[in-house]
């Protein structure tokens, strides 16, 4: 089975990967399982920008066809952020749950019509012969007014997705994948595999 390499070290991102990637052909590793260890500046200022970046520099090391995206809450109210900073918003060691808390605080008073959001994911394929590709999903939705559910990561606790009347966190796993921006993403990706 051919290998593809998924530029991540997030196991929490690696199982909705390998779900939603199940039959598409490959042996999914992270860079982790592949044995690489890189520090890759994300230095774009867009989400195709940060995936085409990270994908390119582990194809440089590994020749083969790698995977990597990058992804983020857009928060409508604070301008889009934090955007393409998601994981380094407020420190990149600071805990999730400071910063669900920290833009919870930022949204106080603000109604529900003015708490629009989405998460984005760009993902770029780079393959051994030099092609990229990228695919971009997104999931609309708001930002909740206290964290709920178990389920998920990141901001999951804090994105309540209307249809469902539940936040992207208390969502299953199978729930979250079909209309997650990751899921949507890695299928639009998958086409082009």
């Amino acid at each position: 089975m051919e290998k593809l390499i998924f530029a991540t070290g997030n196991e929490n991102k690696m199982k909705e990967i390998r779900m939603i990637l199940a039959d598409a052909g490959y042996e999914i590793l992270s860079m982790k399982e592949a044995g690489i260890d890189a520090d890759i500046v994300e230095d774009g200022t867009t989400f195709e920008e940060n995936a085409i970046i990270k994908a390119k520099a582990i194809r440089e090391l590994c020749g083969c066809l790698v995977l990597a995206d990058d992804s983020g809450l857009e928060i409508d109210y604070l301008n889009k952020e934090p955007g393409i900073y998601s994981s380094r918003y407020m420190g990149e060691d600071t805990s999730y749950d400071l910063k669900n808390q920290n833009l919870i605080s930022r949204l106080e008073g603000v109604p529900d019509e003015k708490r629009t959001a989405r998460f984005v994911c760009a993902i770029a394929a780079a393959f051994p012969d030099g092609r990229i590709e990228t695919r971009r999903g997104t999931i609309e939705g708001r930002i909740a007014y206290e964290p709920a559910g178990e389920n998920g990561f990141g901001y999951d606790p804090i994105f309540y997705v209307p249809e469902f009347g539940k936040t992207t966190a208390e969502l299953s796993p199978e729930e979250k994948n079909e209309v997650s921006h990751r899921g949507r993403a890695l299928r639009m990706i998958r086409e082009v595999l």
